[in-house]
């Protein structure tokens, strides 16, 4: 399964789950991560960490490890 920060910069994909049962899962849900939400990959840092994310009409920062927690189907 394709995680978020395996997208590469302008590619879409919609949300399948966000794995683990903690408060940093729980957080990724509210900020609008749940299944079925179209998301695309704005870019990153210059060394990579944070990525920028575009989803639910708002721009989201996160780390490659919270972003590895998030499975996506890429869209075609």
């Amino acid at each position: 399964m394709t995680t978020l920060d395996q997208l590469a910069r302008g590619q879409t994909a919609r949300v399948v789950a966000v794995r683990g049962h903690d408060a940093i899962a729980v957080r990724l849900l509210e900020m609008g991560l749940i299944e079925g939400e179209p998301v695309a990959a704005l870019g990153a840092a210059p060394l990579g960490d944070p990525l920028e994310f575009e989803v639910c009409g708002y721009r989201l920062s996160l780390r490659k490890a919270e972003a590895q927690r998030v499975e996506v189907a890429p869209s075609s």
